[in-house]
Formats: structure tokens, sequence, C-alpha cells
């Protein structure tokens, strides 16, 4: 995070809960007593649901392990029934990415982890296709080579969760994987796992999109990042951009301008999932963004 002092160690405290009074100060008091300084704080209450949620960064004082933190924080939680968790800052959350054969979004995510400024743990890409494996192996990470079809879909998708298990990644991150997951694998990955996916006003869907928009004069054209679930490219947005288009835009154009708002849509969800900055709201989601 930009501006933390050398030296200085910080966790993310993320939480929700019904509201209730006092929970603010309840949080702030318990950390300020024990010397902890707050460097960032977001809340929001939802007031449809009278559910609140916060998202706090701490410096920490010295000898202070996560465990501990943990420990101390714990009588708070339960007191407010709150689902929560604490993170080290300097934990990059490891992700394994799942491409196809449009590299438009794997080569942005690549480039910016490369850049150091995506903070995230890239452990490998995973594609039903050979295409990627040059991009891949140009950024030095390991290529894993998955065909599928309607029989082997099963067996693909147990080892793709074999990778992750096997490399510690907590995110699979969809950079246009044209395969829909399993239910099982949805389950499994609930709140873990991010796909991209075009939004035209109005919408379409099936084979060539950009050709149905450009028939009906689209003006509006645009990218959807969410969590996956069962029901296909319905999960809980993170976010979304449009771009205007007019009707000198071709078809092929339309499309290149539709992958770099996918590429840019993708980066920004994933860098907000790393900071623990998403916090799942029923069907939605409440993103601390800045």
């Amino acid at each position: 995070m930009a501006g933390v002092r050398e030296g200085v160690r910080e966790i993310v405290l993320t939480f929700s809960c019904q509201d209730a009074q006092g929970i603010v100060a309840a949080v702030a008091s318990l950390f300020a007593q024990r010397g902890f300084n707050i460097r960032e704080s977001s809340q929001f209450e939802d007031t449809s649901r009278r559910r609140f949620f916060m998202r706090t960064v701490f410096e920490c004082p010295a000898g202070y392990e996560l465990p501990a933190i943990r420990d101390l924080f714990r009588p708070v939680a339960e007191h407010y029934d709150m689902d929560w968790d604490l993170f080290d800052v300097d934990c990059k959350p490891k992700v394994l990415i799942a491409v196809s054969q449009w590299g438009h979004c794997l080569n942005g995510l690549l480039n910016n982890w490369k850049n150091g400024s995506l903070p995230i743990d890239i452990v490998g890409v995973v594609s039903n296709h050979e295409v990627m494996r040059d991009l891949t192996e140009w950024y030095q990470l390991p290529f894993h080579y998955l065909p599928v079809t309607a029989d082997t879909k099963a067996e693909q998708e147990a080892r793709i969760w074999a990778l992750m298990e096997d490399s510690g990644a907590e995110c699979l991150v969809l950079a246009r994987y044209m395969q829909i997951l399993s239910d099982d694998l949805c389950r499994k990955l609930s709140g873990r796992a991010i796909n991209i996916h075009h939004s035209f006003l109005p919408g379409f869907k099936g084979a060539r999109p950009y050709h149905q928009a450009y028939e009906r004069g689209v003006k509006l054209i645009g990218a959807t990042a969410h969590y996956v679930t069962a029901d296909l490219d319905e999960g809980p947005i993170i976010e979304q951009s449009v771009e205007r288009v007019s009707h000198v835009n071709l078809p092929e154009e339309m499309a290149e301008i539709g992958r770099d708002i996918e590429a840019v849509v993708l980066n920004r969800a994933v860098r907000w999932h790393a900071e623990h900055r998403v916090l799942l709201n029923g069907s939605k989601t409440v993103v601390f963004a800045r």
C-alpha cells in the first residue's frame, strides 16, 4: 500500500453485521487502547437490510502477530455477531488465472503484476488451448494446458481444483475463459472466482454479440466483472464500465473497444478483491474502492 512507513506492519479488518449503536466506537477504542493507528477506514449501512459494513487499515505496534490480533478482536466480533476477517497487507493473495484464446485480459493482469502495481501473487495460468503458452512463459509463469470436452469436464475441473490446492491459490480469475464452470466448482469457489464479460445496452448473448450490437445501432458497450455463481453471468457485480460508440464504428472496432474495457475492468476487480475492498452483501457487493 502506498505511503506505508518503512518497518511498519499493516493489517486490514473487514466485517459486516446487523447495524447497532456503538459498533465503530467499539472497534476504534479496542485498537486505540493498544497502540494501533488507523490509516484508512470506510463504512456503509445498507438501510434496506439494516446491515453494516466496514473496512479499516491499522498500523500495528511492535510485537503483534496476526493470530494474537484475531484473539484480541474476537470478543467484539462475537458480541455483534460479525462476519469478519483480518489480513496482513504484506501477504499478497495467490491467484490462478484461466484463459482460452483471447489474451487481452491475461496480458493486462500479467503486465500489472510484473510491474508491481497489482498486489497479487500469480501462481500460474491454466487454459483449454495452447494459444497463451508463449505469453505466459515469457512472464516465467507455469502454463497448464488442460483441454476439455463435454465428456472430460469433470476430470478437467478436478485438475483445476487440484492446481489451486497444490499452489495455495485463494482466487481463480477467469480472464476470458470461455467455459462454463460446473455448479460444484462454483460452490467450492464462492466469493473466490472472478469473471469478466462484455455488456451491452440492450444486451446480446450467443454468437457474434458485437455484430448483433452493430445491427441494432448500440450506443453503449462495456464490461462487467463479477463473482462466479452457478447462474451464468449473474453473480455479485464488482465493477463495470462503458464506452460510447456510434454508427461509424464497425463490429470489429466495437470488439476492440470492448476488449480494452474488459482488461481495465477485470484489473480493477482483481485489485479491489486482493486489497480486501469487496464485501459480499447477498446477491450484490459493497466495494470500498478509492
